[in-house]
């Protein structure tokens, strides 16, 4: 009951997300912001040095480190799929497109390629939480509250980029509700398979890396972007700090 409940509270998280999206699009920097700290914070206060703490019985510090930044390079090269194709967020790879005497993408089709590559980013996140709880109820219980704060924001930018190449707000809530349920899709996909315990160390490792991906170089700087530094900086802050306070609470 508690899985399910977690993977209702996702769907709600990422509709939510993009409803808000829709309404108040002055505030989004703060979500973002708030987002990026409990993202980044997930990965530096719990599933690394959990990541450690289940793997030293069978993997050194160092190749469990390593693990983590190949899980930051994966995330990256999956980001990056959207330059690799021409599909780009935005007009840097349009520009480069020209320059380089090529044909622009189709609007309609970057939005939906982003939407899609979003609803994919979501469906890591259920699978994260699924392995974490095969981890240990207090490791998926922080998890569960970075990957809550981080649908919120892709249901915002699943909206966003919808909107933002020509959709209309149909298409929009359409993607949205795909990506709602993706969540919940990823949760149910690891009850058809359990971790191995001397891989554990390494699964938990992959994520914090896709963790701090997410939040450095997606969340952070789309939080910031053309917004008052100082405020967002602050909601950043905070979100490390809520998640450092949970993981607290929890260790005790």
């Amino acid at each position: 009951m508690l899985i399910v409940a977690i993977a209702v509270a996702a769907f709600c998280a990422t509709y939510a997300g993009g409803l808000f999206a829709l309404r108040l699009k002055d505030r989004l920097h703060l979500v973002l912001g708030f987002s990026a700290g409990a993202v980044v914070g997930v990965a530096f206060f719990d599933l690394i040095p959990e990541s450690i703490a289940f793997g030293q019985k069978f993997h050194t510090p160092a190749a469990l480190l390593a693990w983590t930044a190949v899980g930051f390079m994966l995330y990256l090269v999956l980001d990056r799929m959207h330059f690799f194709l021409g599909h780009g967020h935005g007009g840097h790879e349009d520009h480069e497109s020209r320059d380089h005497g090529g044909a622009a993408p189709h609007p309609a089709h970057r939005g939906s390629f982003g939407a899609a590559s979003l609803s994919a980013h979501s469906l890591l996140d259920g699978i994260a939480i699924g392995i974490a709880f095969q981890a240990s109820a207090p490791i998926g219980a922080v998890v569960t509250m970075a990957v809550l704060a981080h649908d919120f924001s892709d249901g915002i930018n699943t909206t966003n980029i919808v909107l933002k190449n020509g959709g209309s707000r149909q298409q929009a809530l359409r993607w949205l509700l795909a990506d709602a349920l993706a969540p919940a899709a990823g949760i149910g996909a690891t009850y058809l398979f359990a971790i191995p315990q001397e891989t554990l160390g390494i699964a938990l490792a992959l994520f914090g890396g896709l963790f701090l991906y997410i939040g450095a170089s997606d969340l952070i700087p789309e939080s910031h972007h053309a917004h008052p530094k100082l405020l967002t900086t602050a909601m950043t802050l905070l979100g490390a700090a809520v998640i450092y306070t949970a993981v607290a609470l929890v260790s005790r």
